[in-house]
């Protein structure tokens, strides 16, 4: 019973560490976001000259994401982590203090650069954690990293309120960071649970991993069309009132959020494969219900469908490619993210070019047949009861 009570606590204290990282990658991000008008305007940049920097970060995120497995693969997830971890708020004093569009674009290479390096690093700790539990708690990381977001939101507009310049708010968020890694990092897990060394670059997926990787580019595509476009389906289609237009946004992160802190305890009820079909199939009606019903209180009623369905498919997927028998945790974490994230960057310009070419509704409509294709490929999934089993002698027995 003593052993038993020791191990739980010893669990415990893995998860909460972890945890701390994903609200660390989580506040980081938002701070950025909540400051990019700020900066906007302090460089004097259009629209359209914006966009172009913008896409600084998304290009940094996929150049790394081969490299971000090779390295948590060589070095172990813990270490890479916490470097990431100190260096990814760092790299907003930078953002603030950029001079040029250049500065800027640089600066923003490196965040996307960074940023995706803990993305791997920190689910690579969470596959460890969820295997040591020996059931579902991938979801409530991710829930962590969507409150953390929400946080940032908050404190950015307090600072706003008060005045206070994006740098001076970036120093006081990047401190706050760093006192969390000094915090936490004694009690994140020394080792990682999949331990298949996987020591290439460039390694290619085998067909499950695949499968996953599809799954993740249908989720994340409707993922960042609802970022994206929400408000102007709401201005446009829905034509809700101006206080109103981002209702619907708002109910989809809502009901994100709120199934990522479910998502566990229904993976372990209903199962896995289960979980993912119910989910593609919330995301496919509720887009649909959008689209055949565009007055404010039934697209509401979907998109909250719609963020319900999206909550717990990266969670899932990433569990599952964090075991996988053929590739180590962190480079099958990034062969899925890297078809995942596609998903996530091409979402937005279709839903445009389409909007252009027929209609904003169609748009949506093509983006809820992807969303169902999450349901179909679950279909096609083998997996093992024994999932999140793996040998005792894996994991550690003490901090340190």
């Amino acid at each position: 019973m003593q052993e038993t009570n020791f191990k739980t606590a010893l669990f415990r204290k893995y998860r909460i560490a972890t945890s701390v990282f994903f609200f660390i990658a989580g506040l980081t991000f938002s701070s950025w976001a909540s400051r990019i008008p700020a900066i906007q305007s302090k460089l004097h940049l259009s629209d359209g000259a914006l966009g172009g920097v913008l896409f600084s970060l998304p290009a940094g995120l996929m150049v790394s994401l081969p490299f971000s497995g090779w390295l948590v693969s060589r070095f172990g997830s813990r270490p890479t982590m916490i470097t990431g971890s100190v260096f990814y708020p760092l790299i907003l004093l930078l953002l603030a203090s950029s001079t040029s569009v250049t500065q800027l674009s640089l600066s923003l290479f490196f965040f996307g650069l960074m940023g995706n390096l803990i993305n791997i690093a920190m689910n690579t700790q969470a596959v460890g954690v969820e295997t040591l539990y020996g059931r579902s708690v991938m979801a409530s990381f991710h829930g962590l990293w969507s409150i953390a977001g929400f946080s940032g939101a908050l404190i950015a507009t307090f600072f706003i309120s008060k005045g206070f310049s994006p740098f001076f708010h970036f120093l006081i968020v990047c401190s706050l960071c760093i006192l969390l890694v000094v915090i936490a990092y004694r009690f994140t897990l020394p080792h990682d649970a999949n331990k298949k060394q996987s020591q290439k670059v460039f390694v290619k997926p085998d067909k499950k991993l695949l499968i996953l990787g599809l799954i993740a580019f249908c989720c994340l595509l409707c993922e960042g069309a609802m970022s994206d476009w929400s408000g102007v389906y709401f201005k446009k289609i829905v034509i809700a009132p101006t206080a109103l237009i981002t209702l619907g946004y708002v109910a989809f992160t809502g009901t994100m959020a709120l199934g990522r802190f479910l998502g566990d305890w229904l993976v372990t009820k209903l199962g896995v494969k289960r979980m993912l079909q119910i989910s593609g199939t919330m995301i496919s009606s509720g887009l649909l219900i959008a689209v055949i019903f565009p007055f404010l209180y039934s697209a509401t009623a979907g998109f909250l469908l719609v963020g319900f369905g999206v909550s717990s498919v990266v969670p899932i997927v990433y569990g599952l490619a964090g075991k996988s028998t053929t590739m180590s945790a962190g480079a099958a974490l990034a062969a899925v993210s890297t078809v995942g994230f596609l998903g996530f960057l091409i979402g937005p310009p279709v839903i445009g070019f389409i909007a252009q070419l027929i209609s904003l509704r169609w748009s949506f409509t093509f983006i809820a047949l992807l969303g169902f294709g999450t349901a179909l490929l679950s279909g096609k999934l083998k997996i093992r009861s024994d999932l999140h089993q793996l040998p005792e002698e894996t994991f550690p027995t003490s901090i340190g």
